[in-house]
């Protein structure tokens, strides 16, 4: 069976956009692409994970920064998102609201066990 066949359906899921769930947050893993009102963001990579492990006692909860890039129409730019710190774009907010599993001392993250969960205000 030709290679091309067999991987097709993959490459496509990986590019699939995904919309908002009812409560508004669009949650994807690294790669995906999360869409609302015009607006597009693929997470590109973790770039900090310094939240408290679940087992852990911390005095700083610590924080989470991934690269993106953010699709407006036909404009892209590159922008670095902090946990809960909503950023300006186009004719409202985006905001990384949601980083999920929690870190743990006992199982290290992978790039691939990230899901991030986004949200989209309009300004209008």
């Amino acid at each position: 069976m030709n290679r091309a066949l067999l991987i097709a359906p993959f490459a496509l899921a990986a590019c699939a956009t995904v919309q908002p769930s009812p409560d508004g947050v669009i949650r994807v893993k690294l790669g995906q692409t999360a869409s609302a009102d015009g607006l597009n963001v693929t997470p590109l990579r973790v770039l900090e994970d310094s939240r408290c492990p679940m087992e852990a006692r911390c005095v700083w909860a610590g924080r989470v920064r991934i690269s993106a890039t953010v699709n407006v129409g036909s404009r892209s730019e590159y922008r670095e998102l902090t946990l809960n710190k909503p950023e300006t774009v186009a004719d409202g907010t985006l905001e990384l609201v949601e980083v999920m599993p929690p870190r743990s001392t006992q199982h290290p993250l992978k790039a691939e066990d990230y899901r991030l969960g986004f949200r989209f205000s309009s300004g209008l």
